[in-house]
């Protein structure tokens, strides 16, 4: 019993703090509000348990290897910082008219693949809450059960804070202002994993 909070405040913690999903779906929040966002939110989810379930039964051996990681790694960085591109030059009319949508729940799940965070947070999980003295099949389950009942509230949070906000910054320069310091945010978030992923494809 003790193990299984241990593993509740571990997802929280995980899920809770700011990382790629959450400042996007916050941004999208804000952007395109709740409605128009929930094919994001459920992307996220479905796209990290999938991920979960497939690295915890072995899909991710082939990934973790030196080379393919190195290029998750790159291709993952620069595909953020295009985001956090296209999140920065967001602009008010754009989104009024149509024009810019929020991700998909198709780009929402593919998008779990190459985010750094969530390869941190799925092999910590897996690393730390499964043994060889249970049932492994079981304790993957546990887990991703965990992060679905846990995950949901906490990113589900971060949207519902976006849209709250968009009653708050209702001139089109705040809110260009706020897409700037979020776009900002998510490629300084991305610039570390970067450096490190370059360093080890050179050295």
């Amino acid at each position: 019993m003790e193990l299984f909070w241990t593993l509740v405040f571990f997802a929280f913690a995980t899920s809770i703090t700011p990382g790629p999903n959450n400042i996007m779906i916050m941004s999208s929040g804000l952007n395109y509000g709740v409605q128009k966002s929930l094919a994001h939110l459920a992307g996220i989810q479905l796209g990290f348990l999938l991920m979960l379930l497939a690295v915890g039964l072995g899909a991710g051996l082939l990934l973790q290897q030196p080379l393919w990681h190195q290029l998750i790694k790159v291709i993952g960085s620069v595909y953020l910082l295009y985001l956090a591109w296209k999140i920065a030059a967001a602009e008010p009319e754009q989104i009024e008219t149509g024009s810019s949508k929020p991700l998909s729940f198709t780009q929402a799940v593919l998008f779990q693949w190459v985010n750094a965070k969530a390869w941190v947070m799925i092999t910590g999980a897996i690393a730390a809450f499964t043994s060889l003295q249970g049932v492994y099949w079981q304790q993957l389950g546990l887990i991703a059960l965990v992060f679905l009942l846990v995950g949901l509230p906490c990113t589900g949070s971060w949207l519902l804070f976006g849209a709250a906000l968009k009653r708050l910054l209702t001139v089109p320069q705040q809110r260009r202002w706020f897409n700037r310091a979020m776009g900002t945010l998510l490629a300084v978030s991305v610039l570390p994993a970067l450096w490190q992923a370059l360093v080890g494809w050179s050295g």
